[in-house]
């Protein structure tokens, strides 16, 4: 699975940006999707995570109610909708694809492919 995220850029705090994420490739036909996030200076830590149908969904507890995903599969693209942007919301962001349908988890080591990640930089 080969995965391009999109959409990052300069956003002002309270702003809104939509990152894309669009898989191809074999094997997987039925990913779920995570994004995480490597702030400067800071680990990668997860954002979120949309199953292959798109009903069940997960997000860290410092985009909740902020950030929302959804997804196209006829288009392979998941979006984040990324909205009420913080100054602590500066990152590069990456989506990886999971081999389940069904894994909405938080742990980086359980996605099987990553995108190359897309900077998002919000200005105070």
């Amino acid at each position: 699975v080969q995965l391009q995220a999109s959409g990052g850029g300069l956003v002002q705090a309270g702003g809104s940006l939509r990152l894309s994420c669009t898989a191809s490739g074999r094997p997987f036909s039925t990913p779920s999707i995570g994004w995480f996030r490597q702030r400067p200076g800071k680990e990668r830590e997860f954002v979120g995570a949309i199953n292959w149908s798109g009903d069940s969904r997960n997000y860290a507890d410092s985009v909740k109610g902020r950030f929302a995903l959804s997804r196209d599969n006829a288009k392979n693209t998941v979006f984040l909708q990324m909205n009420s942007l913080k100054p602590e919301d500066t990152a590069v962001y990456y989506c990886a694809a999971h081999s389940s349908a069904y894994y909405v988890g938080s742990g980086a080591r359980a996605y099987d492919y990553w995108g190359q990640g897309t900077l998002v930089t919000v200005s105070s």
